[in-house]
């Protein structure tokens, strides 16, 4: 299974946030749109960062009360690790363990075309193994 099927089952929307929207816009809008992480994009569509909860929470550990009014480039990741349509989930399911991220954006090319969660990762895993599962049991019914 690769990325693009994710992508295919889940959509290809794009969260995304501008670096100079404020923390609190962006808290605002990951609640609206019940995510958990926005690509931070610059005018002309490019990546400039990405920022997640994480991101957030060690902000305000930081910067206390202050973060509300802060711009989203103080505290987002600028050095985004991407993958492509064409990983397998295996392959993404490694980087994000051992990297220790949740959110990874897809790009074609140059083309930024959708964002995969851990969640989305972990579903797609487990459909996998309980496939694997069933034509197993099924194979060893038959040939009782």
């Amino acid at each position: 299974m690769r990325v693009a099927d994710v992508l295919k089952g889940k959509g290809s929307e794009i969260k995304s946030i501008t670096p100079t929207a404020t923390i609190r816009e962006l808290a605002e809008r990951l609640r609206v749109a019940d995510v958990g992480a926005m690509i931070v994009t610059t005018g002309n569509g490019e990546i400039a960062g990405i920022v997640t909860e994480r991101d957030i929470v060690r902000a305000f550990a930081t910067h206390g009360s202050a973060l509300e009014s802060m711009p989203v480039s103080d505290v987002m990741t600028r050095r985004v690790v991407t993958c492509s349509p064409d990983d397998s989930i295996s392959q993404i399911a490694r980087t994000m363990t051992e990297r220790r991220f949740r959110h990874l954006p897809v790009r074609d090319g140059e083309r930024l075309v959708g964002i995969v969660s851990i969640g989305d990762v972990l579903k797609r895993r487990i459909d996998e193994v309980q496939l694997e599962a069933n034509v197993l049991r099924d194979y060893a019914i038959a040939h009782r």
